[in-house]
């Protein structure tokens, strides 16, 4: 899954580490992620959005393109 969570995690100055611990999960979770090798479960979704401060759709461009269809 195509994802803008390291871009907007490195715009924002953030470590991998501070915003998985943000987000209470492993940071290797993020590092797939961040990666296209997991695809977030819903409650992850949000929780990035909230601390990243963007919506869903920013950060998972292919989920909105797909609820649009």
């Amino acid at each position: 899954m195509t994802n803008m969570v390291r871009e907007v995690r490195v715009g924002l100055g953030l470590t991998q580490t501070k915003l998985a611990r943000l987000c209470e999960v492993p940071e290797s979770q993020l590092c797939a992620v961040e990666r296209g090798r997991l695809h977030p479960w819903p409650k992850l979704r949000r929780r990035l959005a909230e601390q990243l401060q963007v919506s869903e759709s920013e950060l998972f461009p292919e989920l909105a393109e797909t609820a649009t269809r």
